[in-house]
């Protein structure tokens, strides 16, 4: 109850009770000896009725009383003028306010109702009231008292917040809507143009010519990432973003994460690697496609800004002070940091760590206020640490659950009394790999230059040592030597993938055998245990495109001519022969009159009959026998919303456009494995 209605209640019982007692007193005849004592009494009940006649008024508006019969027999001077009377006029009669609309009525325990109602005055206005009504004694009857106050502003604004609401809802759906119908217009060109890349990239080309071709796929990519970047924004934005909730491994998302992005920073001469605390579980709840995104937005950031050193991921359990222990993803660079002044404002939509007109680096803006959502969305936080010329540092806390019962992470084998050695100038894989060999029990020295490796192995012995061929390669081979020379048993060259291609046999020149870069841990443990001998694998001519679709039947359902020709070609590549529909309902004469068939990859988006519908009256075709066709979506709308529709539909399978033309073997493989 209100406070109003508190102080009105009480109001309306006081007054009535004195009422009622003024009324007694009166009724009474006084006796001689109390003569003076009654003038005294009612004096004081005249007084006191004064005083809560003005609480009343000061509480309420318009007060009206009436008999068992609703004959009222009592009206104050304001509800009487909303009936165009005098109060005089009113006493013994029935009318009474015509009400347009009403809530509900509430009764309390004490009996009093509650209620609000609009009415319409003499002149036509429409008002809204809160009234109070209560059961009042008058004499040996019973009379209800009914008081009420003008609430007509708070109803208005009430009702204009909750159209505001409305409208806004409306707005959000419809903003879904475009967002939907702009990502699949913006991803149909783009699925042409990087899969049309693909394809010439897989021809005879001069290198010229595939110079060129390779800077068409590479600034159709930029484009898909910063459509991506606006969908995405745009989505949480709208609230349109759901998150999920279920058991993944973190430790093998961020292995993903670092390895996905480690020929973009070693394209630049940097480094990224990833260290992940001892005891960390493997098993955590919540949306890991969410937190992979984050873990690239960051990531991909810092190898962005960075020229020189390179980029570290890891992962910490840290204890809450309000709750279980979080997760903490920490994403440190070696780049120019940024400015003290510019972090409050790094997380803001459109803003960057150099806001300069000169700045080297494009981009919108938004991928630090994606993460920022994302991560609130989540409910944690990130926060970001920087000194300008030695690096910056994004710290996200999650407070992700561990699966019930859970292992934490799996012991690696143990390498006690083992001496290692690592030589690299590496500001983030040579400390997390000395972390990793001491956590197994190894003693680790870490040196930067060719000559302190060399002194190092000259004045103390070592049964490992590890060398960055980022050294040089007259460096490293030299170190190998020395190695051999001081009894070292086990020598491993650490290698990114294009040197691997450059570099040659490990054992000519003077090594064990190498490992490529970013540096699984697991690997690393495993080469040290392994036996020894020859690791060497020798080189293997490229092999011809696999035929993984040989003598299959596909039924392609796509309007658009550029990615039906693309999807063609890809599949003829593999074996497979194609068959062409240009919407769903030329799919289902295909079906008719061509098949059967092994596959049908089906856009989603058709003139005439969309892919879900043709799923489903496929899926109602064969519901009278046993044939089963799988049948795989294809759509430029890649939330969870749109896969889950799409399986509701019927489908089996679901591939984002642009399509990744390298998906498509797997698939035919499985498709052959299970007709076999």
């Amino acid at each position: 109850m209100v406070v109003e209605d508190i102080a009105l209640v009480l109001a309306l019982v006081v007054a009535a009770a004195l009422a009622v007692d003024r009324w007694r007193v009166r009724r009474a005849g006084p006796d001689d000896g109390e003569a003076e004592r009654m003038h005294d009494r009612l004096w004081r009940i005249s007084e006191s009725e004064d005083r809560y006649r003005a609480l009343v008024a000061a509480t309420t508006e318009v007060i009206v009383q009436r008999d068992a019969r609703g004959r009222i027999t009592y009206v104050n001077e304001e509800y009487a003028h909303l009936l165009g009377r005098e109060p005089i006029e009113l006493l013994g009669a029935q009318t009474d306010l015509e009400i347009l609309d009403r809530n509900a009525v509430e009764i309390g325990g004490d009996g009093v109702r509650r209620m609000e109602a609009q009415v319409r005055t003499v002149d036509g206005r429409v008002r809204w009231f809160a009234f109070v009504e209560m059961p009042v004694a008058h004499g040996d009857a019973m009379h209800w008292l009914r008081a009420g106050r003008d609430v007509t502003a708070r109803v208005e604004a009430i009702r204009s917040r909750d159209a505001a609401l409305e409208r806004a809802e409306s707005a959000s759906v419809a903003k879904s809507r475009f967002l939907a119908t702009v990502s699949h217009e913006m991803r149909t060109p783009l699925n042409g143009i990087l899969g049309m890349a693909e394809l010439v990239l897989g021809t005879e080309l001069n290198p010229e010519q595939r110079t060129y071709v390779e800077a068409v796929r590479t600034s159709g990519q930029a484009l898909l990432s910063l459509i991506d970047g606006v969908l995405d924004f745009s989505r949480i934005e709208a609230g349109r973003l759901d998150l999920a909730a279920e058991p993944f491994s973190l430790p093998s998302v961020a292995e993903g994460v670092v390895e996905l992005l480690a020929p973009r920073a070693q394209d630049k001469g940097i480094e990224i690697a990833l260290d992940v605390a001892e005891g960390f579980p493997t098993g955590l709840v919540g949306d890991a496609d969410r937190v992979r995104q984050i873990l690239i937005n960051l990531a991909g950031n810092a190898i962005k800004f960075t020229e020189r050193g390179g980029v570290g991921v890891s992962l910490t359990f840290a204890p809450s002070e309000t709750g279980p222990n979080e997760v903490v993803l920490t994403v440190a660079d070696t780049g120019p940091g940024i400015p003290e002044d510019r972090l409050p404002i790094l997380f803001e939509e459109f803003e960057q760590g150099d806001g300069s007109a000169s700045r080297s680096h494009e981009g919108t803006g938004l991928g630090l206020a994606i993460t920022r959502r994302l991560v609130t969305r989540m409910g944690g936080r990130i926060e970001a640490t920087s000194c300008v010329g030695r690096g910056t540092t994004f710290r996200v806390l999650l407070p992700l659950p561990e699966v019930v019962a859970s292992d934490r992470s799996e012991l690696l084998p143990r390498l006690d009394g083992r001496r290692c050695l690592i030589v690299a100038d590496s500001p983030f894989q040579a400390p997390y790999l000395a972390r990793g060999l001491s956590r197994g029990g190894a003693a680790t020295v870490i040196v930067d230059t060719l000559e302190s490796g060399l002194d190092a192995l000259s004045g103390a012995a070592f049964d490992v040592m590890l060398a960055d061929r980022a050294l040089g390669d007259a460096a490293v081979r030299q170190l190998a030597d020395a190695a051999r020379a001081c009894g070292v048993s086990c020598s491993l060259v650490l290698l990114s993938p294009f040197d691997r291609r450059g570099f040659g046999a490990a054992g000519a020149a003077g090594f064990d055998g190498y490992l490529i870069k970013p540096v699984r841990e697991r690997s690393l443990f495993e080469r040290l245990l392994a036996p020894p001998g020859p690791t060497e694998i020798p080189a293997i001519p490229p092999a011809a495109l696999p035929r993984a679709g040989a003598g299959m039947r596909v039924l392609l359902a796509e309007d658009n001519p550029i990615n039906a020709l693309l999807a063609t070609r890809a599949l003829e590549r593999l074996g497979a022969e194609v068959v062409h529909a240009v919407d769903g309902m030329a799919a289902l004469e295909q079906l008719d009159t061509n098949g059967p068939f092994d596959l049908a990859l089906i856009d989603v988006r058709m003139p005439r009959l969309d892919g879900h519908e043709t799923a489903r009256r496929i899926r109602a075709a064969e519901s009278d026998g046993p044939d089963h066709l799988h049948l795989v979506a294809l759509t430029a709308n890649v939330s969870r919303e749109d896969e889950a529709a799409a399986r509701a539909a019927g489908f089996d399978g679901f591939l984002a456009k642009p399509l990744n033309l390298k998906l498509l073997p797997a698939l035919l493989e499985r498709r052959s494995a299970q007709a076999a």
